[in-house]
């Protein structure tokens, strides 16, 4: 099962030697973004192609490869997106491209189109195979209506890195990269991808699973350990600090676009009044001149905030709701361990009680020996207590392994969301003193020019001395 080989006649060779030919090959391996629409948009019914406002970078997943080769050894980059037009639907498939020296792929680089519902049933088989692994959250798949242009391409790029940092986070995880998932997400050619996902679970197994979540959800866990307690208090009081922080991080975003369009028209309305003002026209196009400089500056600022700040936080307030479930999961597979230890207690206690004129009751009324009876039923809950005690060292076992799992994965993801809030408050924090410097300059040049007019003015209207003038008058008087 294999998606498009972007080089087939290239085995799999050592790092080095894969890095030495990468060099040598062009591939457009810029990170784009996916969205999904469930209607019909007339101005892509030609199927056109999207092309992400950033230019391409053939070089970066090069570059990436060289840097890190030998302590990573699998590349993903999503990128392209293409608008596909049906009678009942218009969606967006992204390419994936995929460089890898895994023995376990048959190729070294693959190249496949995936849509937003492809990368929606990857993260739910990862969640349902790895329950109390940290899977990254996805972009929302639905917008609100009003909220953006369908198709906006800066949308679009948006989703596009969030995509990009989904599958790269995967690759990242030394357990969710090795998944046959996984694998054939990045390889499988859309069929075959299709084929696969038709081979999970019925729906009868999995209406059993939900229902079995419900029933541990419904009893609780007694006897949670400390620690996971403890994760989940953090995980309500970052979730209400991360989530205030990202309203008010777009509430600012949103005023500072709309001042950027205020101080677009303010630039053009000095310069119309110096036509009409002659003594004050230099003036007046100087301050429509530093205006114009502060536009473009106040640009990069938003931009800045768009492309770094909002949506590193809105990340994580995604991340919260992931930690929730995660939590719930394991504390499901706790109820399920406690429940079976409940039922067994009880299947204890009915045999070992006394059931000697039960059994003589029973025994009378089917016309059986009552012994006979008592010896059967005993025999029944005997076997039944095994199986049980089978099913508990199973659950067990599964607990121990789930606790263990999310230990590990909660100090990866602190470490991650750490390491990524910090690098977006310094690339905020760097970007505000340059943006506030270059606007500080600007207006300081403006001054400086202006009083240097004012200088010279004053100096020209300055009266002579009264000694020069009486000068020059002695000779007109001799």
């Amino acid at each position: 099962m294999s998606g498009i080989v972007v080089n087939p006649a290239v085995s799999c060779t050592p790092a080095q030697e894969i890095t030495a030919d990468l060099s040598g090959q062009m591939l457009e391996l810029d990170e784009d973004d996916d969205l999904e629409v469930f209607s019909k948009d007339t101005t892509l019914t030609d199927g056109s192609l999207f092309n992400a406002s950033m230019p391409t970078s053939p070089a970066s997943m090069i570059n990436q490869f060289e840097e890190d080769a030998d302590d990573k050894d699998i590349f993903v980059t999503v990128d392209n997106p293409e608008s596909h037009v049906t009678a009942i639907e218009t969606f967006i498939t992204y390419r994936v491209l995929t460089k890898t020296t895994r023995s376990e792929f048959d190729s070294c680089e693959y190249e496949v189109r995936r849509r937003y519902q492809d990368f929606f049933w990857l993260k739910g088989k990862l969640e349902e195979a790895h329950p109390t692994i940290i899977v990254h959250p996805l972009p929302e798949k639905f917008v609100m209506k009003g909220m953006v242009e369908r198709f906006n391409e800066d949308f679009i790029e948006t989703r596009r890195r969030a995509l990009h940092k989904f599958l790269n986070r995967i690759a990242d995880h030394p357990i969710l990269s090795c998944s046959d998932d996984f694998k054939i997400f990045l390889s499988a050619q859309a069929w075959e991808l299709t084929s696969h996902k038709k081979q999970g679970p019925g729906f009868l197994s999995r209406m059993g699973d939900t229902v079995r979540a419900v029933a541990a959800t419904v009893r609780g866990v007694r006897n949670r350990p400390e620690e996971f307690t403890a994760m989940q208090e953090y995980v309500d009081t970052f979730s209400q600090k991360i989530t205030s922080l990202d309203k008010v991080t777009q509430r600012i975003l949103k005023e500072q676009k709309e001042y950027l369009e205020e101080l677009k028209e303010c630039g053009p309305a000095y310069t119309l009044w110096s036509g009409s003002e002659e003594e004050l026209a230099e003036p007046l196009k100087g301050v429509a001149s530093c205006i114009e400089r502060c536009c473009r500056e106040t640009e990069g600022q938003v931009d800045q905030l768009s492309d770094s700040l909002v949506p590193g936080l809105h990340e994580y307030v995604l991340c919260t709701e992931t930690l929730k479930a995660v939590l719930k999961r394991r504390d499901n597979i706790q109820a399920e361990f406690e429940a079976k230890n409940d039922t067994l207690a009880n299947k204890k206690t009915d045999r070992d009680a006394d059931s000697k004129d039960l059994g003589f009751v029973l025994g009378s009324f089917l016309g059986k020996n009552p012994e006979e009876a008592k010896r059967q039923r005993q025999q029944r809950l005997d076997l039944e207590i095994e199986e049980l005690k089978e099913e508990i060292d199973k659950l067990e076992n599964k607990m121990e392994c789930a606790n263990n799992a999310l230990k590990v994965d909660w100090a990866r993801w602190q470490k991650n969301m750490r390491g990524d809030i910090k690098a977006a408050f310094l690339s905020t924090a760097e970007r505000n003193v340059d943006y506030y410097e270059k606007c500080l300059a600007v207006w300081e040049s403006f001054l400086l020019s202006q009083r240097s007019d004012l200088s010279a003015e004053s100096s020209r209207e300055q009266p002579l001395d009264p000694q020069e003038t009486t000068k020059d008058a002695s000779p007109q008087a001799t």
